[in-house]
């Protein structure tokens, strides 16, 4: 069909152009044939790598279903963090999560302010024990944690982590939230998403458990969120939702510590930058106003007419 177009609209081409060269012909004609083949290729690449070939390639299990989403009380421009649910994530990653987890890129001084008071952290990191300069003669000592040392995680190294999960490696959480497609919506989602049962007809490994929202459906980690698991020094009601939202909005935080002084500052650039863009028109109006209107006329000096 499209040669046949092709070559129709060559020999109409062809016959409208008697007066022309030869050479021009020829010239013309060879670039209407390559224009015809690369558009010939073009249609080729696309039905074969269209939407419908991936579809048919790969399944929604293989990517993981994807994360509704969700209105996190932080998501608007002019919105922050809940630090009370900070603090209540915090209390859950301590309590459930630790155990596997590490938090390496999270220092205990992060948390002052934001979460816990000075004291509170100075407590909370008196509780490990971190090497300490040897003594006289060369022994290694410990010493209690400071607000300048970094969250411990559960195990030594990753050999040790691996050997105590049948192989599988616990992720560190410190970024868990920018590192994965959908952010808290997929961490959430995973948190809460393990059915009583996987689906009929699916097959998982040995050492795994079935949740949709994993890529590939399965996953090392069990469900870890049951209802009543920790008790909130606030009173929440520690349901599995609750749990999971608080302990998602921490590792956001975690993740993002200046997202609050991004959105200040960038609202105190917008207001800026836009009172100077409307102080900028002003001084413009004012300064061209009179050249704009300024209206140039050309009176020729009076001559003496010739007889």
């Amino acid at each position: 069909m499209f040669k046949r177009q092709l070559f129709q609209s060559t020999k109409r081409f062809v016959s409208t152009t008697t007066s022309a060269s030869s050479s021009q012909k020829s010239s013309l004609l060879s670039k209407m044939v390559t224009a015809g083949v690369a558009f010939s290729g073009l249609t080729a690449a696309t039905l074969l790598y269209s939407d419908s070939t991936y579809s048919k390639a790969m399944t929604a299990a293989e990517h993981g279903l994807h994360a509704p989403q969700f209105d996190w009380p932080h998501n608007g421009p002019f919105n922050t963090f809940d630090h009370a649910s900070i603090r209540r994530g915090y209390q859950v990653y301590r309590e459930v999560c630790a155990a596997c987890h590490s938090l390496d890129r999270v220092a205990w001084r992060n948390l002052v302010d934001v979460s816990h008071t000075t004291d509170e952290v100075k407590e909370m990191a008196a509780q490990f024990e971190y090497d300490d300069e040897p003594d006289d003669q060369g022994n290694p000592r410990k010493r209690p944690g400071k607000l300048s040392d970094y969250i411990p995680g559960p195990y030594p190294n990753e050999e040790a982590a691996r050997a105590a999960n049948q192989g599988a490696l616990p992720p560190d959480l410190s970024l868990i939230v920018k590192a994965r497609h959908g952010g808290p919506d997929y961490v959430f989602s995973l948190l809460t998403g393990y059915p009583d049962e996987p689906p009929e007809g699916v097959t998982l490994p040995a050492g795994t458990n079935y949740n949709p929202y994993f890529p590939g459906g399965a996953i090392a980690m069990g469900r870890v969120l049951f209802d009543d698991l920790v008790e909130y020094e606030d009173g929440t009601p520690a349901t599995t939702s609750q749990m999971a939202k608080d302990v998602t909005t921490f590792l956001h935080w975690a993740a993002e510590p200046e997202l609050d002084e991004r959105k200040k500052y960038g609202l105190k650039a917008i207001i800026i930058l836009s009172s100077l863009y409307l102080l900028s028109v002003w001084v413009k109006k004012f300064k061209w106003s009179a050249i704009k209107t300024r209206k140039i006329v050309f009176n020729p000096p009076n001559t003496p007419k010739r007889r």
